[in-house]
């Protein structure tokens, strides 16, 4: 009779390096217990890398620089296309995905539609918050950081360099996604953003 660690195995090998798997994958093998413990016996023999708790990888090979674990944002959407969620970046994650900042944080904020929670991922932490309808309805990428980000800094804080700086990235956002978005934008954010923007109605 084939083990349980054997038929994770094999299922991961169909699986692309760098896809992130999560425990209740395996449920059709054996009952949860005796999963989570073949899980971390894997772990343990290097075969897998645990990402957080019940959440797990084997990672791409970069001659380079060797193990390439997936990031902490990719995490997070995993996590939420599992929970068919929706997630926004905000704060200092926002400001980081767009450029703004060389400084990866350490406890990144998504605003979701699921239900508050906490999880730990190596030394970082993802937190999921409850957020408001307006904050998740957001369709472009580079227009929903832009928001995010101009929001974190603060209508009285922003700085004209960082105003060129965002402009120039949502340059390579679609123009309807992005009408869209600015116009769910706060005003003052909407202002200065359409202010280089072409009219697209």
């Amino acid at each position: 009779m084939e083990s349980v660690e054997n038929k994770i195995i094999s299922y991961i090998k169909r699986k692309p390096k760098g896809e992130l798997l999560f425990a209740e994958d395996f449920i059709a093998f054996a009952d949860t217990k005796r999963i989570n413990k073949a899980l971390e016996r894997l772990h343990d023999r290097k075969q897998l890398t645990r990402m957080a708790m019940g959440i797990y990888t084997r990672p791409k090979e970069d001659p380079v620089v060797g193990k390439v674990l997936p990031t902490v944002e990719q995490v997070a959407r995993a996590i939420a296309k599992r929970d068919k969620a929706r997630i926004v970046p905000t704060g200092a994650q926002a400001l980081y995905q767009l450029g703004l900042t060389n400084q990866v944080p350490i406890n990144v904020v998504f605003y979701t539609d699921a239900s508050d929670r906490k999880i730990q991922v190596g030394k970082r932490k993802i937190t999921f918050k409850k957020g408001a309808a307006r904050n998740l309805s957001y369709k472009g990428k580079l227009s929903t950081l832009a928001i995010q980000a101009m929001k974190s800094i603060g209508k009285d804080q922003i700085r004209p360099e960082e105003i060129q700086l965002i402009r120039k990235r949502i340059e390579e956002e679609d123009p309807t996604l992005l009408q869209h978005d600015l116009r769910l934008a706060p005003a003052w954010i909407r202002i200065l953003l359409q202010s280089k923007m072409p009219d697209h109605d």
